[in-house]
């Protein structure tokens, strides 16, 4: 990146905000043979039953289903299982055109994704190399690589920790010196060069936080889903987001347009007179 460029960080939900629908039902339900329907059954009444975090209910399910069929849930598998997944129109080049058109703002622009899916299945994504570094949850495995039991886990409330990495500079996972005091003069990107899109309840302790510090929070939508669009206008009426929009992310869309404001702003609000 050139010197002196403006730093801006935007942080994005991962299903239902960059993909079509949830990562695990693409390769990993379709190799088990498992309908989404049963598959989100079982996780919930595993939470049920032993008054369990969902994300890790989920997790474990996973493993079960997995040992159930005889599949072997290596990272290569996990990862493969990322190759198929459908993305919103506009995501696969949303990347090049904003990044080029921040660069020709004087902003240095980085993509972070914050999600409670799985990580390796993430990383398998076409876009995955677009991210300066993906948040999600991970699988720790065994001596013959197999998955046996989560490494991280991130649910609703533990997302925002990954803001405050982003925003002091702290990225990676054992960083503990995010719990620092630091000022804002050492901030590496300010929560107000933030920006957070997400499509739903999930999201909105991200999307407090950077409202709280004046950064841009942006709800997505699928116009043809009644529960999708109610969510969004419900987070817009509360006043969790700034902004909703239709999951679309092609040249000249809504997201487009607001995303190119709101990088506009950062740079008359940077400039010096």
């Amino acid at each position: 990146m050139e010197k002196n460029l403006i730093k801006v960080a935007i942080c994005y939900d991962c299903d239902d905000t960059l993909t079509v629908d949830n990562t695990q039902q693409y390769g990993f339900m379709r190799t088990l043979e498992i309908t989404p329907k049963d598959f989100w059954e079982l996780a919930d009444r595993i939470a049920k039953e032993h008054n369990a975090d969902k994300i890790l209910s989920y997790m474990l399910a996973m493993l079960k289903e997995a040992e159930e069929k005889g599949i072997s849930l290596t990272k290569e598998n996990l990862t493969s299982f990322g190759e198929d997944i459908a993305l919103f129109d506009g995501v696969e080049d949303w990347f090049t055109r904003i990044n080029k058109f921040a660069r020709e703002n004087g902003i240095e622009l980085h993509h972070y994704i914050i999600s409670s899916g799985i990580k390796e299945i993430i990383e398998g994504m076409p876009i995955s190399k677009e991210f300066t570094k993906i948040y999600a949850c991970s699988f720790m495995f065994d001596e013959n690589g197999k998955a046996f039991w989560p490494a991280q886990v991130i649910n609703y409330t533990t997302k925002t920790q990954y803001l405050f990495r982003i925003s002091k500079g702290c990225l990676d996972e054992s960083d503990e010196s995010v719990n620092n005091k630091t000022t804002k003069e050492q901030w590496n990107i300010p929560f107000n060069q933030m920006l957070y899109i997400g499509d739903g309840l999930t999201d909105v302790p991200c999307m407090a936080t950077l409202k709280k510090y004046n950064g841009q929070t942006l709800a997505v939508l699928r116009p043809d889903h009644e529960k999708s669009v109610k969510c969004a206008l419900k987070l817009l009426e509360d006043g969790r987001v700034d902004h909703i929009a239709p999951a679309d992310y092609r040249d000249g869309s809504r997201i487009d347009e607001l995303v190119k404001a709101w990088l506009k702003k950062i740079k008359s609000d940077n400039v010096t007179i």
